[in-house]
């Protein structure tokens, strides 16, 4: 299968992964959380970040008022839809507007089924699992009137919901992360980047049209940096011209069948007469893989975000490295569910999302940074930043397409 997908396929395969995660993943989740009834409710343009993973492909958002509730089964989790519309193939509708207002059928449907516990997506920790507005919040509850007093937040299944890949999801992260390195190998080439006339910001202008003309809209705005021998780390400004033995760093992100990839990778310039980079950068770009092995060994042992970021720090510091470690989950959005791993501004422990555990079948950016002096740059201190998409699957950890381990070269 070829990515990024025409539209129609597109629609096609994520009604495919709709009734799957519903069928195989919504289950066990539920279970996870002890949630008998799940209600997810948002207006047209309001909407809880929860909802798009659960609407069918041919639908953008919510429209008007959609109320989705899961009720827990044993033979699996039966999936309604109180709407004004019928919710793709995936919902049993059970709202008549003749008959019953909205919030009569929500009472109705609840009270039929009688669950011992019902959550919805409020979260002090998590934003994507605090989608319920403060207006639809409290029209729930009225709604729910001899029932409300179940209710319970349903964090664990709106994060579990978001951040669980589909084996097809998995293959086709791969696919994408490969076109995104694709891309990234073409902007850093004589073609576009010319010594001496191209700006850091020109090149990161053309790969944000790059994408869009290719059908993968970015979810931020491209950025490429320059280091250069004697200015300090961060004084040259995005808009310079580039110059012959610039190191240069890139940060994409890609949009394709509702998933998404987060990449940055290191380009060097050659100077007149030069075939390859100096050494020192090269031992740079190794230090980063290093301290990638350390991290990702980290995520195969398991735990929680904190204790990820803090045991590959304490590895980073047994081998004489520097680093920063703020990688961070990545599937149906860029920032995505699951738990915080470091931040660029805090290196200790991140309370509430980093004390949240790595689970199977997650895919994460593993975004860090290293520091190196270069005995060719005068001892100059050198910032190697690196993010990679990896994926963790049968206990094991598995590299998104490839990771960058020699230095783009433009001549």
């Amino acid at each position: 299968m070829t990515h990024p997908l025409p539209l129609r396929a597109q629609a096609e395969l994520l009604d495919r992964w709709l009734h799957q995660r519903l069928d195989s993943v919504l289950p066990r989740l539920m279970d996870r959380a002890d949630v008998d009834t799940w209600i997810v409710v948002a207006r047209e343009y309001n909407e809880d970040p929860v909802m798009r993973a659960l609407l069918p492909g041919s639908w953008l958002s919510a429209r008007r008022r959609t109320i989705l509730v899961f009720h827990r089964r044993p033979s699996g989790v039966q999936c309604l839809a109180v709407a004004p519309y019928p919710v793709g193939t995936a919902y049993e509708p059970v709202w008549n507007p003749q008959e019953e207002s909205q919030w009569e059928a929500l009472h109705r449907t609840v009270a039929a089924r009688d669950p011992r516990r019902i959550g919805v997506n409020v979260s002090a920790t998590f934003a994507l699992a605090d989608g319920i507005s403060a207006t639809e919040h409290r029209l729930t509850l009225e709604a729910l009137g001899e029932f409300a007093n179940r209710v319970v937040p349903a964090e664990a299944v709106a994060i579990g919901l978001l951040e669980t890949r589909l084996p097809e999801e998995i293959e086709t992260a791969h696919k994408l992360n490969a076109l995104a390195h694709r891309v990234i190998a073409d902007a850093f080439t004589p073609d576009v980047v010319v010594p001496g006339k191209t700006t850091g910001l020109d090149v990161a202008w053309w790969i944000q049209q790059r994408f869009h003309d290719l059908g993968v809209p970015p979810w931020f705005l491209s950025t490429v940096d320059i280091q250069r021998w004697g200015t300090e780390l961060g004084g040259v400004p995005d808009d310079a011209v580039i110059e012959r033995g610039d190191l240069l760093h890139c940060d994409v992100g890609l949009t394709s069948a509702r998933l998404h990839t987060d990449t940055q990778q290191n380009a060097y310039v050659l100077t007149d007469g030069q075939s390859a980079p100096p050494a020192g950068l090269v031992e740079a770009l190794a230090v980063g893989n290093r301290m990638q092995d350390l991290t990702v060994g980290e995520f195969r042992r398991g735990g929680t975000g904190n204790r990820i970021l803090r045991r590959a720090r304490s590895a980073a510091g047994e081998a004489g490295i520097e680093a920063a470690v703020y990688s961070h989950p990545v599937g149906l959005h860029g920032h995505a569910a699951g738990p915080t791993i470091g931040l660029w501004d805090n290196q200790d422990s991140v309370p509430g999302s980093g004390d949240y555990p790595v689970y199977d079948d997650t895919i994460y950016a593993l975004e860090l940074c290293t520091y190196s002096t270069i005995p060719e740059w005068s001892d100059q201190r050198v910032r190697m930043a690196l993010e990679q998409g990896i994926v963790v699957t049968g206990g094991g950890v598995d590299y998104l397409d490839r990771r960058q381990t020699e230095l783009h070269l433009i001549r």
